[in-house]
């Protein structure tokens, strides 16, 4: 179990434990590889459409199965070494992992509150969730806040990552330092995009993906994209028809032209199994800044990105080109 309990056995009561043993076997479940987490997400939203958060999730989640396909696509590997490329696979994949690791057991507790018909956050405690999360789901649980519940989940997730990947000694030295310059040109690890089946791609995108302010600034930025009264029928549209399988043809199939130059996420990467590493309470040891949960948002850049995206894709195929013929 990567989980453990907190308290001693003794205070809590049959359903309690049952609950928190049904929650980690759920959780372990479904936290196998990108695509399980995806459809997690999402399968969790069509029964909870209230917690806006899961969408935006799966949606985040489907740019990170992207990302990790293009490292054995047609032209990644042209430029990037093995040991590099897997080096980012890890830090893809280990962010996706440690997000849903501390998030999917929030969702399943409410989930579980609801058939209940009664809160059971206390429970949080056991999984390590920060006291800033516990606090925000007894507030949702009275005031139904579903916009703030959102933020706050953006806030919380993006501040455990900061601690336990972002700032790890191992991705920190050889991904986030050394391939910095690689990543804010090229967008990986800077870039959320939302395609529709009509063949546009709506998205943000971030220069200094290292700074959590940055991160959450991009998370509010997205969701209100995503949820645009406007725009939100065509992402639901995409998410109900569009298979999940990392490849990022599971959107270019809907632009004329495009072929398939990236694989599959289950034919080209293995699972990998992630140690638990404890981490303290983000909300009691770091500042808070009462900005990160201020709802409003401004985007300096249009949200269409179809143009900007081909453009790039052009940029990246012809940069490799030139300097295969270097």
């Amino acid at each position: 179990m990567n989980y453990t309990i907190k308290e001693s056995k003794s205070k809590l009561s049959d359903i309690e434990k049952n609950l928190l043993f049904k929650i980690y076997l759920e959780t372990n479940d479904k936290n196998i590889d990108n695509v399980s987490r995806t459809s997690a997400y999402f399968d969790f939203y069509l029964k909870h459409p209230d917690i806006i958060w899961a969408f935006l999730a799966s949606m985040v989640s489907r740019n990170g199965g992207y990302n990790m396909c293009d490292l054995e696509g047609e032209w990644f590997p042209k430029i990037l070494e093995s040991p590099i490329r897997k080096q980012l696979f890890l830090t893809y994949e280990r962010a996706n992992w440690t997000i849903f690791h501390d998030a999917y057991p929030q969702l399943l507790l409410y989930h579980y509150s609801t058939k209940m018909g009664m809160p059971m956050f206390h429970l949080l405690a056991h999984f390590h969730v920060s006291s800033f999360m516990v606090k925000e789901w007894k507030n949702y649980w009275v005031n139904r806040d579903k916009q703030r519940l959102m933020n706050a989940l953006i806030v919380n997730e993006q501040n455990v990552i900061h601690h336990a990947v972002i700032h790890h000694h191992f991705y920190e030295k050889k991904v986030f330092h050394s391939l910095r310059f690689f990543f804010q040109d090229f967008f990986h690890f800077s870039a959320v995009l939302l395609p529709t089946i009509r063949g546009e791609i709506y998205g943000a995108s971030v220069n200094g993906f290292k700074s959590v302010h940055k991160r959450i600034n991009l998370g509010k930025r997205i969701a209100s994209v995503l949820f645009d009264p406007e725009l939100y029928p065509f992402f639901l549209e995409f998410a109900l028809k569009t298979e999940h399988t990392g490849s990022r043809y599971d959107y270019e199939q809907y632009i004329g032209g495009k072929k398939r130059d990236t694989p599959f996420l289950r034919m080209s990467f293995p699972v990998i199994v992630h140690h638990n590493r404890w981490q303290p309470d983000w909300f009691l040891q770091g500042k808070f800044h009462r900005k990160w949960m201020n709802p409003e948002v401004k985007h300096k850049h249009p949200v269409l990105l179809t143009e900007w995206f081909l453009n790039k894709q052009k940029q990246l195929q012809t940069y490799i080109a030139l300097k295969d013929l270097i």
